[in-house]
């Protein structure tokens, strides 16, 4: 099954480094396969330098994307990492 949403980015730094590697320790931790995309750019949302690539500073929205056996609860789980600033409170 497949899950498409949009999300904003709200923490000050945008997509840096640090929340990038908070997407793809947590899409690890499931079998669905996460797509990002920003614009007419589509990236693996495990891996840490093609995140990095979208250039996503705050206030940026993004198309998520999830497939497979467990995408409803990789959506879930990666909408809260967004909603929470990826841990940064800023």
């Amino acid at each position: 099954m497949e899950q498409v949403k949009k999300l904003r980015i709200f923490n000050e730094l945008g997509l840096h480094a640090r929340a990038a590697a908070k997407i793809v320790a947590l899409a690890g931790r499931y079998r669905a396969t996460l797509v990002l995309r920003k614009d007419d750019q589509e990236v693996d949302g495990g891996s840490i330098l093609s995140i990095l690539a979208l250039a996503c500073p705050k206030g940026t929205e993004i198309e998520v994307r999830t497939a497979g056996e467990d995408s409803e609860s990789l959506m879930e789980a990666i909408s809260l990492l967004f909603e929470q600033k990826f841990g940064e409170g800023r």
